[in-house]
């Protein structure tokens, strides 16, 4: 039972434990509703003796007072363990699951991340995970306590009286039946309602992180009608679907209060026909009241459990995704870094990289130029194992990277990209990022050689103090810089570069460029830079172009050929020499 449950609602071993014992205490507590409805059909059966020309037993009003606190008291203490199983086990289940699927996130290869939109993940952790506190608190253990508890009265019901007992029962089926065989429908239309969800989440997070270009466009006005028109159909899918949700409820709850009509008309009949007694009548007509409660609640909870089996379906997406595994013990023959006929693309049928073979040595600075499209940073990233490869291979010091573990390849590689990630702490942790361990004057070391030292000192509490989701109160070059001290801090023997001095103006530019060049002695550095100038003393230089290496060399080499180098070299040249040419 336990792995059934485990299985069904991916549940850990210790929460479909917790279902498990909501489920019996909830089993227990309807069935503890019913004592009072036997303890009101013995008193009343006593009442009426005298009516039905029977002799009436001792009646004391005091012995049944007492039994009615008894069972207030059993009703009460059911009730009690049945809130605290269900609510107190879902919510201990929910910090639990939140934490296993962030560990799971942090063990998923890359790729997994480029196939799944931001949006869409935190939909997942934060909505469905707040979807399934409500689901197991107030639906699954009420519904499966509801079933089992109903049965079990259903069955005595049948072997006290099985003519009056079929007369309460019939319906049952059947408004089941309504609701379930609805599922598919239901499920159809909470997929759409779910895709419209996904679609209005990214709509709000796209404007959010866009917000400073829509203002600057002025395109307020034209974006907001997008995004009106994509919370209206998020309402449309959602009221369609709860509508069609309701309307087939409560046609099965309608059809249900039709049992106790033919209770009423089938017990008349059997007491006329002298059938049965006037005391199995009465019993069966509060069973009535009582009996179609629960099984209307049962039939609420079931629809909404099949809105959860959408939510568990994207859960098991995440914690069923084959995690990322490798080596761990990496030993390399020094660190070269070399693409064999790599080929690689985002999307299926569309190449970024059709053929490319070059070497970055250690030591060297290797540099990768071209135009815009060309691949040039995607071949960073593959050189970290971000993604894998459709065929060719990467190999780092010889060794083929593909089945290593990415966290101990990582520990090899100091990266600085083009958009820099930071965090919303201190701006030491934010350095320390690069290297956890590493002492107070080991960031600011590192700080000062990445020119970050003084406009860090000027900050309100200086290293302390706290600069927004990913900087938001700096400036990009403060930003890039902030990138640059923690891949120094970190001191690997490979470094990748995209851009890095991207965002610096000419005086920080030279200076941060000394820096690395202290910092890449004895190395082996991939460099990926617009500017011609930022990479003519390179070892080696790479031009990529339309997936390929169209040619390699070093500066003078390249010139001399006079290719696609030469012509990104003219054209940057040129293009610095332009002006603004003002017509009075």
């Amino acid at each position: 039972m336990i792995e059934a449950l485990k299985k069904k609602y991916a549940l850990s071993n210790q929460g479909a434990k917790d279902l498990f014992k909501g489920i019996v205490y909830s089993v227990l507590a309807n069935v503890s509703l019913m004592l009072p409805v036997i303890l009101l059909a013995v008193v009343l059966n006593r009442l009426l003796a005298p009516l039905l020309g029977t002799v009436a037993q001792e009646f004391s009003t005091w012995f049944y007072t007492g039994i009615g606190i008894l069972i207030l008291a059993v009703v009460f203490i059911l009730h009690y363990l049945q809130y605290t199983a269900a609510y107190m086990g879902t919510y201990a289940e929910s910090a639990r699951r939140r934490i296993r699927l962030a560990e799971k996130l942090r063990t998923l290869p890359l790729d997994f991340f480029h196939q799944r939109d931001l949006s869409d993940l935190t939909s997942t952790i934060m909505g469905d995970c707040a979807s399934f506190e409500h689901a197991f608190s107030h639906t699954v253990p009420q519904f499966w306590g509801a079933v089992i508890s109903t049965s079990v009265v259903c069955v005595g019901l049948l072997v006290f009286n099985w003519q009056m007992g079929l007369a309460l029962l019939w319906v049952a089926p059947i408004s089941f039946a309504i609701v379930l065989l609805s599922r598919r429908w239901q499920e159809k239309l909470g997929k759409k309602h779910m895709g419209a969800r996904l679609e209005l989440a990214e709509g709000i997070q796209e404007c959010l992180e866009t917000v400073q270009d829509i203002k600057a466009c002025n395109q307020e006005e034209e974006y907001l009608k997008k995004l009106d028109a994509k919370m209206d159909a998020a309402e449309k899918a959602q009221v369609s679907s709860e509508l069609t949700t309701a309307s087939l409820l409560t046609t099965g709850q309608m059809f249900l209060r039709l049992g106790l009509a033919t209770v009423i008309v089938v017990g008349n009949g059997l007491v006329m026909g002298g059938r049965t007694d006037l005391f199995t009548y009465i019993l069966f007509l509060i069973a009535a009241s009582r009996l179609y409660d629960p099984l209307s609640g049962a039939m609420s909870n079931m629809a909404e459990m099949f809105s959860v089996g959408l939510q568990v379906k994207r859960l098991k997406e995440i914690e069923e995704y084959p995690e990322e595994a490798g080596e761990k013990n990496i030993q390399t023959d020094g660190f070269d870094i070399t693409f064999d006929h790599v080929k690689f693309s985002y999307e299926k049928d569309k190449s970024v990289l059709r053929d490319v073979s070059f070497t970055a040595k250690q030591g060297q600075v290797t540099a990768l130029v071209g135009p815009s499209g060309g691949g040039k940073s995607t071949v960073a990233k593959l050189a970290a194992k971000f993604y894998p490869l459709e065929s060719g291979k990467i190999l780092l010091g010889g060794k083929d990277i593909a089945p290593l573990d990415s966290t101990m390849l990582m520990k090899n590689f100091s990266i600085v990209f083009q958009d820099v990630v930071l965090f919303n702490n201190t701006v030491m942790e934010n350095i320390r990022v690069g290297r956890k361990n590493a002492t107070d004057e080991d960031v600011i070391a590192a700080a000062k050689a990445a020119m970050c030292h003084e406009f860090i000192e000027r900050l309100p509490q200086g290293y302390q103090t706290v600069i927004g989701e990913n900087g938001s109160t700096l400036s990009g070059g403060e930003c890039q810089r902030l990138s640059i001290a923690r891949a120094l801090l970190k001191d690997a023997p490979v470094i990748l570069l995209d851009e890095a001095t991207a965002s610096l103006d000419v005086d920080n530019e030279t200076e941060i460029q000394n820096a690395i060049s202290k910092l890449i002695k004895g190395k082996t550095v991939l460099v990926i830079a617009h500017r011609m100038r930022t990479i003519e003393a390179a070892d080696r230089i790479v031009v990529l172009a339309e997936g390929t290496v169209a040619e390699s060399g070093t500066h003078s080499e390249l010139m001399e050929k006079k290719g696609l180098y030469r012509k990104l070299v003219d054209l940057q040249t040129k293009s610095a020499n332009w002006k603004l040419n003002v017509n009075v």
